[in-house]
């Protein structure tokens, strides 16, 4: 797999979407002293998380993978972490429940700075300048100072990542996570939205057989995964820069880890199979993630299989779909049944998000909640019809109590994106939105569970 392949192979292949820096000497600079840097996460864990992938392809488990559109340095703090780190939990507590499956929760958290973007350029009036490119290039600010890439920003970015991924594991580990705090988890918001019988039905469910398994011995003293799960992180490798100078030889394996997340993907800009950012990824051993856009062909997917997965290893590779509302059950078959017809082992997951941004009446980019869970219904539409796995979702969201996208149970309407539009590139669910699309997905899970129960019953009919 890496035969010719080295950290910085990826600089003799053609690029696409990397900041353009005026004083190379000062970018090397920095790329040496984050290269000297402790790792942010470790191949221990990263190995874990693909030994829970690993399941999710065989249909033992289902991936819940959300968090940020872009990081922001501005936005960072304690609480808006806590926030989407706890509404996360209450996704993963719904569609655990639903599906009796073991969620894998993958946050897009501690990294996720950098965005591709259409544009080289932006222009407002008479004046153009280079188009921002997420927090750990250029400002948003929209001045030439500040849309001047600065290597300097990659260190600051390495930083709140680090204080980041601390928390993260103080919450996952340290009792926040025990499921006896369910009720909780509820943020004031979400107890005053439509969602809240719901929410409270099933959190005093979980009460009812935690008290009965307590009842049998089995508390959060005696059994750890009551009181603290995992969370893993993920951002799409796109400054190779960064990612390069993150990248370490494990010391147990001899084998190369980026080590600035557990996940890596590769967005639909930049798959191309003879450039950069595939070639990067190629010889790392974190697990990967590829975005599948309706444009992608079978015979293009394959063959970006077997540089990303040669060995054919579960939990290698998540292919994420995002086809859009309209496109997705007639652009995702052809793929799930061409690689269900190579015997490849992959993970499917639904990013609902990308394909359904539109700009609105008022201005604003953002997307329509019912076209967010249109696509999640035709993405488990199409697993149905091929017999396959629909092993997860990825979308873009926040604790906090945005205006982004429209629509919803507590609806959003055109009117309201103004008020609390904070988002510094793409519209965000809010954690209601979050919590109901979960109980939707869960619906989901539930009827397939139904109906692989149902599958022996049938087949000893038939006899």
């Amino acid at each position: 797999m890496t035969q010719n392949w080295s950290p910085n192979s990826w600089r003799t292949k053609p690029a696409k979407q990397l900041p353009s820096y005026d004083d190379e000497a000062a970018l090397k600079a920095v790329e040496n002293e984050l290269n000297a840097m402790p790792p942010l996460v470790f191949a221990g864990e990263a190995r874990n998380l693909q030994e829970n992938l690993g399941k999710v392809a065989k249909g033992e488990a289902f991936l819940l993978q959300g968090g940020d559109c872009a990081e922001s340095f501005q936005e960072f703090s304690a609480n808006k972490i806590r926030d989407t780190f706890r509404v996360l939990l209450q996704m993963a507590v719904v569609l655990t429940y639903s599906g009796s499956l073991p969620v894998i929760k993958v946050g897009r958290v501690a990294g996720q700075f950098a965005k591709p973007r259409s544009s080289d350029t932006e222009t407002r009036g008479d004046v153009t300048l280079p188009s921002y490119r997420g927090d750990n290039i250029n400002s948003i600010e929209f001045s030439e100072d500040a849309r001047k890439p600065d290597p300097q920003r990659l260190i600051r970015s390495y930083h709140q990542a680090s204080s980041t991924l601390n928390l993260l594991r103080a919450f996952a580990k340290g009792g926040y996570a025990d499921l006896n705090r369910v009720h909780g988890w509820n943020l004031d918001f979400v107890a005053d939205s439509p969602l809240k019988d719901r929410y409270e039905a099933l959190a005093s469910a979980i009460d009812d057989a935690l008290r009965f398994m307590a009842a049998c011995g089995v508390t959060s003293e005696t059994v750890p995964a009551i009181r603290q799960t995992d969370f893993f992180t993920s951002h799409e490798a796109l400054h190779l820069n960064y990612e390069q100078a993150m990248t370490r030889e494990d010391s147990l394996t001899g084998d190369w880890y980026d080590t600035s997340a557990h996940l890596l993907w590769i967005g639909a800009r930049t798959h191309q199979e003879d450039h950069a950012q595939i070639e990067f990824v190629r010889g790392i051993k974190n697990p990967l993630g590829l975005k599948c856009s309706p444009t992608l062909e079978p015979d293009e997917l394959m063959r970006l299989i077997d540089v990303l997965n040669p060995e054919d290893i579960p939990g290698r590779l998540t292919l994420i779909a995002r086809m859009g509302a309209d496109q997705v059950e007639d652009k995702l078959a052809p793929l799930v049944r061409k690689v269900k017809e190579e015997g490849r082992s992959v993970v499917w997951s639904c990013d609902p998000m990308h394909g359904n941004t539109f700009t609105s009446d008022s201005g604003f980019k953002t997307r329509r909640f019912e076209n967010i869970l249109k696509e999640v219904q035709g993405f488990f539409a199409v697993h149905r019809a091929e017999g396959t796995h629909p092993g997860g979702v990825h979308f873009e969201m926040t604790g906090e109590d945005v205006t982004e996208c429209v629509g919803g149970a507590k609806e959003v309407l055109d009117e309201d994106l103004s008020s609390r539009y904070h988002t510094a590139c793409d519209p965000r669910l809010n954690a209601n939105q979050a919590l109901e699309l979960a109980f939707l997905i869960g619906d989901e899970l539930k009827g397939l569970r139904s109906n692989q129960d149902m599958q022996p019953i049938e087949a000893a009919a038939a006899e």
